[in-house]
């Protein structure tokens, strides 16, 4: 059964929508204001919102751009109002809301927009990563003002930071909306066809995620890209978690292109720099989980979440995201407490795990892949989903490594939350 979140400060309307909607077979929750909304919208995301825009608390526009910017609008949202605008309307829809709805709200019009609206919902799986979503500290809104005053400039840009630290969701705040986006996951096109990684990203971005790792001839291609930037209207962004100076130093960089990619250099904090913000992520990623149905509704004592917030996270964003979908798929209640965090953290962390932290109770076998899973996703989260860096990691050859991840069910998602 399709749930629906009906979200209005009037109660005769609230009812009224709700008994029309169960009519029809929908299961529909009520909120009278913004607070509600997003209590029951942090239980579980539902199928489709209608959203008055005037409420008293915090209207319907800023509760839409709040769940924009946490990667929380996941779902169809269809704003109501009884003194609506075109400028509004133009306004809810830019931030992501799918239609609007002016009252008094014929009963025909509502029944086809919220069908039409379930429709387009049903390919909206889980909460995104935005930048946003990096957290609130002092730390991440410096980043983005330093990201605010380079997103115009048509100079490369160079990102650093440690592996998995966000620096994807940094270079799409600078990218621009509605143009062409470029990053391959394999960098070996640098050398092979560069003129047609460019022509792909033409009056775009491309994005290349770790230039330290660029051989020779990779790195006269990324040259040779530079050299028509230009002609392409294209921006360059590029992320290492390299020391390019000492790679420069050493030989192994070419001291011309270090110079032109480190033209304009924003640096990305490390998890740990920001502390405070991992239980809010630590949530995020259990939400993902849940709502891409990999997992039952589950939720972090408040204790669990301190013991997250203590950790450092070597491998920051991507280490805590496998960290936290290891803790939803093996608790075993419904709270994820103190204790299946230590356990966890034994086998994320550098200690070596003990026997109250392995499955001793299988059989040898599923025993085995449930540590291979854990250890796998360890080094995929530490390495940041670098894939040459894993093999090299854990002593296999790529091709062996990937053979492995499959028949493990580990999937591998495109680094777009590094």
């Amino acid at each position: 059964m399709q749930k629906i979140l009906v979200v209005d400060d009037e109660i005769g309307i609230r009812e009224l929508l709700s008994e029309i909607l169960r009519d029809e077979g929908y299961q529909v929750r009520l909120a009278e204001n913004a607070g509600q909304a997003r209590t029951l919208r942090g239980q579980g995301r539902p199928d489709l919102v209608l959203l008055d825009i005037w409420m008293p608390d915090t209207d319907g526009i800023t509760l839409l751009k709040e769940w924009a910017s946490a990667g929380l609008l996941t779902m169809p949202v269809v704003m109501m109002s009884g003194h609506g605008t075109i400028d509004t309307a133009v306004e809810a829809t830019r931030i992501g809301a799918y239609d609007f709805l002016e009252k008094p709200i014929a009963l025909q019009k509502l029944l086809a927009t919220v069908g039409r609206a379930l429709r387009s919902g049903e390919q909206q799986v889980k909460p995104t990563l935005v930048l946003a979503t990096l957290g609130r500290a002092p730390l991440v809104a410096e980043l983005k003002q330093r990201l605010e005053r380079v997103a115009n400039l048509k100079s490369p840009l160079l990102l650093t930071a440690e592996a998995g630290s966000g620096v994807e969701l940094c270079a799409k705040f600078v990218h621009q909306p509605n143009a062409p986006w470029v990053a391959p996951d394999n960098l070996a096109a640098l050398a092979e066809s560069p003129l047609d990684l460019l022509n792909q990203a033409r009056e775009g971005t491309l994005f290349l995620h770790e230039v330290g790792d660029l051989n020779r001839m990779e790195q006269k291609g990324l040259l040779l890209i530079i050299g028509k930037l230009e002609k392409y209207n294209t921006r360059l962004i590029c992320a290492t978690a390299r020391p390019l100076p000492e790679l420069v130093a050493q030989g192994a960089f070419d001291a011309r292109l270090y110079g032109m990619v480190a033209t304009v250099t924003v640096r990305v904090p490390s998890l740990r720099e920001h502390r405070e913000d991992i239980p809010d992520l630590a949530n995020l990623f259990l939400l993902r989980s849940v709502e891409a149905k990999e997992v039952a509704p589950r939720h972090f004592s408040t204790a669990a979440l301190n013991a997250l917030r203590n950790y450092d996270w070597p491998g920051n964003l991507n280490q805590l995201e496998s960290a936290v979908r290891s803790l939803a798929l093996t608790a075993p209640g419904d709270e994820i407490g103190v204790g299946d965090v230590n356990q966890g953290l034994l086998l994320f962390g550098t200690q070596q795990a003990t026997a109250p932290g392995l499955p001793l109770d299988l059989p040898l076998r599923e025993a085995r892949d449930a540590f291979e899973r854990v250890y796998f996703e360890h080094h995929i989260g530490k390495e940041g989903g670098n894939m040459s860096r894993v093999a090299d990691s854990v002593g296999l050859e790529r091709t062996h490594l990937y053979r492995k991840l499959k028949q493990l069910g580990i999937r591998l998602a495109r680094r777009n939350d590094e």
